[in-house]
């Protein structure tokens, strides 16, 4: 494994150099799937080197080998955190014992996020995948911002770093937006623009669209409106009082209220999580939704950065920007 992590770490020189002259600290260091290690990934989140197995566990004495190859190479002591996380297995399948500082703190286009490799879930608190979304966010420089699905709000801190005057960020997890909100607050950013949406995004979304909630009243009551960049980035499923989220069988259920929330001339900005939709149906899926509901809207493919290598050309992460 340190062989296939030392081949990676070469093969990715150029984005680390990148990645240091624009204040970056977080990447992937080994996608193991496309990489020789199925099952496996490695990644640096500040100080700290996150390693994730979700097939067989780690062989013992392997994680200090890691551990060394990757500070060597980066230039800095990393310390090494181990998550195994086997199929069906609630919170972390087997820990290995290390002592973690209460606060752990990455950076990403100069932005810094809450980086703790243990906390209340299971998943990282930044996907890495996205960097590409946030990056194009901050270039993208909007006004307003509806971010469904939004997880630890890493789009709209990156949002609120390129100057955006209000900020949505809507999920069903408290933890999640505490954590947003937090973040926004790591980087002096006026937390008076965001507005936390604690509540499943599907009748926050149908209401802003001009549709009812639902069969239920919301605890949260919103009135139709627009945004200039609306940003949908759902599960692959999920089922809840409100109905299902299922992007394989049912994207449209999403995307037309999400389209009739962004504004004239706007910009949708729609990821794809499944690895089995190809890119081609993914893109005809928005085309057929946005020609329903008589929206023109040109497409632009969006790709997870190089630290995220696809081994036949087609990462399994499709993201579209989709201007309306």
């Amino acid at each position: 494994m340190q062989d296939l992590l030392a081949t990676a770490l070469e093969r990715r020189r150029p984005l680390l150099d990148r990645a240091e002259a624009e204040g970056t600290d977080a990447f992937r260091l080994l996608h193991g799937v496309a990489e020789g290690a199925p099952g496996l990934t490695i990644d640096r989140y500040g100080p700290i080197l996150l390693v994730q197995t979700w097939r067989d566990p780690l062989p013992e004495g392997v994680l200090p080998r890691l551990q060394q190859v990757a500070s060597e190479a980066l230039g800095t002591p990393l310390t090494a955190v181990w998550n195994h996380r086997p199929a069906g297995a609630r919170g972390y399948g087997q820990l290995h014992p290390v002592d973690l500082p209460e606060d752990v703190v990455a950076f990403e286009l100069g932005l810094r996020f809450d980086a703790r490799p243990r906390h209340r879930g299971n998943d990282p608190l930044l996907f890495l995948d996205l960097r590409t979304l946030r990056r194009r966010v901050i270039a993208h420089r909007a006004r307003t911002v509806l971010n469904l699905f939004s997880y630890t709000c890493g789009v709209g801190t990156a949002a609120l770093r390129s100057g955006a005057d209000e900020v949505w960020n809507v999920d069903f997890a408290s933890s999640a937006l505490e954590v947003g909100l937090a973040n926004a607050a790591l980087n002096d950013l006026p937390v008076d623009r965001v507005r936390q949406v604690h509540h499943d995004a599907l009748p926050i979304l149908r209401m802003l669209a001009g549709g009812k909630p639902g069969r239920r009243r919301p605890s949260v009551e919103v009135e139709p409106r627009t945004f200039d960049l609306v940003v949908l980035d759902p599960p692959a499923f999920s089922k809840g009082p409100w109905g299902a989220v299922d992007v394989v069988r049912d994207y449209p259920t999403l995307l037309k209220p999400a389209l009739a929330c962004t504004a004239e001339g706007g910009v949708l900005a729609v990821t794809q999580h499944v690895a089995s939709v190809p890119l081609e149906t993914f893109l005809a899926t928005i085309e057929r939704t946005a020609e329903k509901l008589g929206r023109r809207v040109a497409i632009e493919v969006m790709e997870p950065e190089g630290d995220f290598p696809s081994f036949d050309g087609r990462p399994p992460l499709k993201m579209a920007w989709v201007r309306a």
